[in-house]
């Protein structure tokens, strides 16, 4: 991974342990066509992000991975532990 996107990924997983978030508003937010930026994908890929289904309303919803959790811990020691998904 470039130093870029490493920053971008750490970004991600950030904004995701900030609160949850659903598929639809990850997808708004962190989609990209460029196939040199694909942020996403390589943290799905990489096992850094899971899609669940369901929240209240059905929603499927995006959580840190505890490998996700993991790597923006030891990038950010401020990081909680008590956001890891199981």
């Amino acid at each position: 991974m470039t130093p870029v996107t490493v920053e971008l990924t750490l970004q991600l997983l950030a904004w995701l342990a900030d609160h949850p978030r659903t598929y639809a508003e990850t997808m708004e937010a962190w989609r990209t066509s460029c196939p040199r930026l694909s942020v996403w994908e390589d943290a799905l890929i990489d096992g850094l992000v899971s899609v669940k289904h369901g929240d209240a309303r059905g929603q499927p919803m995006v959580l840190l991975t505890r490998r996700g959790q993991v790597l923006l811990d030891k990038r950010s020691p401020s990081s909680s532990l008590d956001r890891l998904e199981s």
